[in-house]
């Protein structure tokens, strides 16, 4: 649990601040789609920092299928706590499908940077271990 302590804090964040009255953000300057934009930033950070501590927990070097699975799950759940709160226990606020897509947005974002970070990890210890490789062959 302790990798995932990083999840957990910003989990608390995005529940405050969905939990939020309309009311609480009006001095924000606000454009048509804000909200959408805030949805897929929550939810693209939280599925990073919850790639962050499976990676920590798990000490793997390439992208893992059980973990992406596990991640996106654990995203969507969280997903729809947070829209069924804004339904059920936060009556001041709505809940709305396309606040669920954007969830997902954010959550396939994060996805999508997991796998590129990997690559590109992979791709520069590849250029590492040949180059070493290299250098160990002119040695003799």
């Amino acid at each position: 649990m302790k990798h995932y302590i990083w999840a957990v804090l910003w989990a608390g964040v995005v529940l405050v601040l969905c939990g939020l009255p309309s009311a609480a953000t009006d001095e924000v300057p606000k454009f048509p789609g804000i909200d959408k934009l805030v949805h897929t930033g929550f939810f693209f950070v939280f599925t990073v920092l919850l790639y962050y501590g499976a990676i920590r927990q798990a000490a793997t070097i390439g992208p893992s299928w059980r973990i992406s699975i596990r991640v996106v799950i654990f995203s969507c759940l969280f997903a729809l706590l947070t829209e069924y709160l804004q339904w059920k226990v936060f009556t001041y606020r709505s809940a709305e499908a396309w606040d669920l897509f954007a969830d997902a947005v954010g959550t396939g974002m994060g996805v999508f940077a997991y796998l590129l970070l990997h690559n590109v990890y992979r791709a520069e210890a590849d250029l590492g271990n040949v180059a070493h490789t290299k250098n160990e062959s002119y040695e003799v």
